[in-house]
């Protein structure tokens, strides 16, 4: 049985209703950090069980339960996540799928047998780069990607 995980970053205090409506959908939400407040996890642990990792703007207290790096198991997917690609540890041992932000562009990559994806901004439109997340489905330890493009 297949199940659904929403892949979001640097939403920078924003939750879109278009991106609130595609998260419902899933059975897991991925953030890859700059929340830049606690109201967003909160909003995103009420829809779904949340996996994150802290950003460079999330640095007030709330989010000091956040690891920097993490390395976790998504329906028999082998995972890590840092916020920035230079982070990510380099223990891939193992590893399918790496997830990272910082940069606010997409970013889907096979590289070396694994996926690199970077799901974009879904908040505040900056550098003049357009609003994205991505929407797996994990099927038997395989990975689907759906670039989801969103509407400032």
């Amino acid at each position: 049985m297949s199940s659904r995980a929403g892949v979001i970053s640097d939403t920078h205090g924003i939750l879109r209703p278009e991106v609130l409506d595609i998260l419902r959908t899933c059975d897991h939400i991925v953030h890859a950090g700059d929340f830049d407040n606690g109201s967003v996890l909160e909003e995103l642990e009420d829809i779904a069980p949340v996996t994150a990792v802290r950003g460079n703007n999330d640095w007030s207290s709330w989010a000091s339960r956040l690891p920097r790096q993490l390395t976790f198991t998504l329906d028999g997917v082998k995972c890590t996540m840092a916020h920035k690609r230079e982070d990510v540890s380099w223990d891939l041992q193992g590893v399918q799928l790496v997830v990272f932000g910082h940069s606010h562009q997409y970013f889907e990559e096979r590289i070396h047998g694994r996926l690199w994806l970077n799901p974009g901004s879904c908040g505040w439109p900056r550098f003049r780069r357009e609003l994205t997340m991505a929407v797996l489905t994990l099927d038997g330890g395989q990975i689907q990607v759906q670039r989801v493009d969103i509407k400032p």
